[in-house]
């Protein structure tokens, strides 16, 4: 059977498959994915089943040889990539394109150019042992694959879907270095919030803190939100995506590995697309929320 062997991990790497849902009641989050959309690509472009687990590595750093033959690819924050087989010599391959590993070849994930988190898929999907019926690492749970560490070997599945129908696609293109606008939703506590916080929300620029990770990113302004509600919440329901405001006015983000509950306002929620990029937001990066309607109940 062939195995990837894992080499170097750099800041962080760990598998993630689509998630864990239906757990909530005993206080556990699905996880998964932090930048779905990124992870589905790679998952498209080796011909896997969606929700296949591969690996997420946080700014690059991520090294793997070869035990057998393997079918790759790797999408999310551009980096250089690098190639060497056994022999020391190197062949020539990039990001969001299907890269043939040869038994023994070695690939290098460089540090990335924009964004915080690549992926690397294999044909066949990394096969460790689920856990409650996922292969995804919980950061906030601790539950799931422990995150990776040089040594490693990662068992690669069987795969009969369909061959991959393409050998490379565009890069989507985020800006580099630039302000990112996030699509979100208003409520379902906005009207906890004076309108003229509400109003900043919308229209105000935010800063990426250092505080950013699977669980969540701290914004900071010069502004901070503003209550009209002096008490506390209960502690209730908290979702994917929610731009939950603490006392202190400054927004967080959930991302994959949010709680599941929370007591602070939610003043909104980010769109899917917007939840993706926001996994893919860096410490110090400026940030601007674009405030939707909420859609009509049916």
């Amino acid at each position: 059977m062939a195995v990837l062997a894992v080499e170097g991990v750099g800041w962080q790497a760990l598998v993630e498959d689509a998630g864990r849902p239906g757990f909530a009641d005993v206080g556990l989050g699905s996880a998964g994915y932090a930048d779905t959309a990124s992870a589905d690509l790679a998952n498209r472009l080796v011909g896997n089943r969606h929700g296949s687990a591969l690996v997420e590595a946080l700014f690059g750093g991520l090294a793997v040889r070869a035990r057998g033959a393997a079918l790759v690819a790797a999408t999310g924050a551009p980096c250089p990539v690098l190639v060497r087989g056994e022999d020391g010599r190197m062949r020539g391959a990039a990001m969001y394109e299907v890269i043939d590993l040869r038994d023994g070849d070695r690939l290098e994930l460089g540090s990335p150019s924009v964004g915080l988190r690549s992926y690397l898929a294999v044909r066949g999907g990394i096969d460790v042992e689920p856990v409650l019926g996922s292969r995804s690492r919980d950061t906030l749970a601790g539950v799931g694959p422990a995150p990776l560490a040089p040594g490693d070997l990662l068992p690669i599945g069987g795969n009969d879907a369909e061959w991959p129908s393409v050998d490379a696609v565009p890069w989507p293109g985020w800006t580099s270095g630039g302000e990112v606008v996030l699509d979100a939703v208003r409520g379902p506590r906005d009207d906890w919030f004076e309108p003229a916080a509400m109003a900043w929300l919308g229209a105000g620029t935010f800063t990426v803190s250092s505080q950013a990770d699977r669980i969540g990113v701290r914004l900071t302004s010069a502004q901070p939100l503003t209550r009209r509600e002096r008490g506390e919440l209960p502690s209730e329901g908290a979702e994917l995506g929610s731009v939950q405001v603490p006392p202190d006015g400054h927004p967080i983000l959930f991302l994959a590995d949010h709680p599941v509950t929370g007591g602070y306002p939610v003043a909104a929620v980010l769109t899917r697309a917007s939840i993706a990029r926001a996994a893919q937001l860096v410490p110090g990066q400026q940030v601007r929320l674009r405030l939707l309607p909420a859609p009509p109940l049916p």
